[in-house]
């Protein structure tokens, strides 16, 4: 399936990583949203399961090894050409995911990733659609680290 100009809608996950208060973000190195910031992942591939795509893309994106905790939301990204044509439409599954082992430096297609406090997140150059993401889901967000699931309960990956 091609990513531009689909035919039918790709779906892709992300990974919503957090610890000690901060959130991992990686810029992104190709489009959409090429030299943008947003949230480690990729596409699912066929035959692949979601869970084991956010494993694989994580640690292809920034070396990280993840424990998976749940969805946190499905995010729609559509992005029209300017004859108004669809060029590009994903359906992100947003997992919380907390590391594991390693420490986060940019992989495959990303040129950046860093540790973000919360209250720095919206001053970076973000992608729409995790801009998006993020100021309907940052107080939940907030509420979520490495402790988890004490704090709160989300839906299971599996």
């Amino acid at each position: 399936m091609k990513r531009k100009y689909p035919t039918q809608p790709l779906v892709g996950v992300g990974a919503v990583i957090i610890h000690k208060d901060k959130i991992l973000l990686v810029k992104r190195g190709s489009e959409p949203g090429k030299n943008r910031w947003s949230i480690p992942g990729g596409l699912v591939k066929l035959g692949e399961k979601v869970h084991d795509t956010i494993i694989r893309e994580v640690k292809e994106e920034t070396n990280l090894d993840v424990a998976i905790h749940g969805l946190v939301d499905v995010v729609d990204n559509l992005v029209p050409d300017n004859e108004g044509r669809l060029r590009y439409h994903f359906i992100i599954l947003d997992f919380f995911a907390s590391p594991r082992r390693g420490t986060p430096q940019a992989g495959s297609d990303v040129l950046e990733a860093q540790w973000v406090p919360f209250n720095e997140v919206e001053a970076f150059a973000l992608t729409g659609p995790f801009r998006d993401f993020f100021r309907k889901n940052r107080q939940m967000l907030q509420h979520l680290d490495s402790t988890f699931p004490r704090k709160t309960q989300l839906h299971h990956a599996k």
